[in-house]
């Protein structure tokens, strides 16, 4: 990965492992991953915002390797943001920080950017809306087809079927959210990062942990900056439909923009509209 190095860091009580591209002394760009994914998912986007000037940094969420497994085992929405918001701290963010998120890492963003919207300037969010817009659909039944994988993770029996066949459910998975797409990239770095039982437990405990309790406090989530939402047309996962109430559910300057011919992983299909987008979005550091 040109530009890309890795690096350890050490932020609210957990040791996260990290991709990072850019000048040490440039404002901090903090990207968040979802599932079944890696940090490895901005390797687009990184040496873009390097470019523009960033210190563009993409941890691995807690769970995944090299990044620890939580003693707390929380994996709720809030514990997240305060990942990230440890993060900005432990990197040396102040004030002219943006912050990226992609499926769960969007809920991070959400929370982070809310609870302390002093440390971010700007925030991109991609494939999962913010906490009330999410709330209006996501029990509709066509949502409810999408995201039968979040139920049946709560089946004791789910860290078994995860991991049969070297992974072949989450390959599924990226077939079903991204049609057309080649993950195989992408796969070798989430097998390798939810190899071994405990790290495979605990991504399943993001859906666990959130279905059992912490939903509900993820719906209310609304960050303090005004935020870029990217959604693909083709989602899988997640319905673009599911984003309509997106205008009345953010701060004022908030975009938000349907990406025709893409799915869930819209950073990956299409990484120069997306940089384009985000570019135009975040300007100048």
């Amino acid at each position: 990965m040109t530009g890309i190095s890795e690096t350890q860091v050490e932020a609210g009580g957990l040791s996260f492992g990290a991709l990072v591209a850019g000048p040490e002394s440039g404002p901090l760009a903090l990207c968040l991953h979802g599932f079944p994914d890696t940090a490895h998912t901005y390797r687009h986007l990184l040496p873009e915002l390097a470019a523009a000037g960033f210190r563009a940094v993409a941890p691995f969420s807690r769970g995944y390797a090299p990044t620890d497994v939580p003693a707390d085992g929380r994996y709720q929405t809030g514990a997240l943001a305060r990942d990230a918001n440890a993060l900005h701290e432990a990197l040396g963010g102040d004030e002219r920080a943006v912050i990226v998120g992609h499926d769960w890492g969007a809920q991070a963003t959400y929370g982070a950017a809310g609870s302390a919207p002093d440390r971010w300037r700007q925030v991109v969010a991609m494939a999962v809306p913010v906490g009330p817009a999410l709330a209006g659909s996501f029990f509709s039944y066509d949502q409810i087809k999408r995201s039968f994988y979040m139920y049946f993770f709560q089946n004791p029996l789910a860290e078994v079927l995860v991991a049969a066949d070297d992974q072949a459910f989450l390959a599924r998975l990226w077939a079903d959210w991204s049609p057309g797409y080649d993950a195989t990239e992408d796969l070798a770095h989430v097998r390798e990062s939810l190899a071994g039982p405990g790290r495979r437990r605990a991504a399943l405990r993001y859906y666990r942990n959130n279905l059992q309790g912490g939903l509900r406090a993820g719906f209310t989530l609304r960050p303090g900056a005004p935020v870029l939402y990217l959604h693909g047309e083709q989602d899988g996962c997640m319905q673009a439909d599911i984003a309509t109430r997106f205008p009345e559910t953010l701060p004022a300057g908030s975009r938000y923009e349907r990406l025709a011919g893409v799915g869930h992983f819209l950073q990956l299909e299409d990484p120069e509209r997306v940089h384009r987008l985000v570019d135009e979005w975040l300007g100048e550091p």
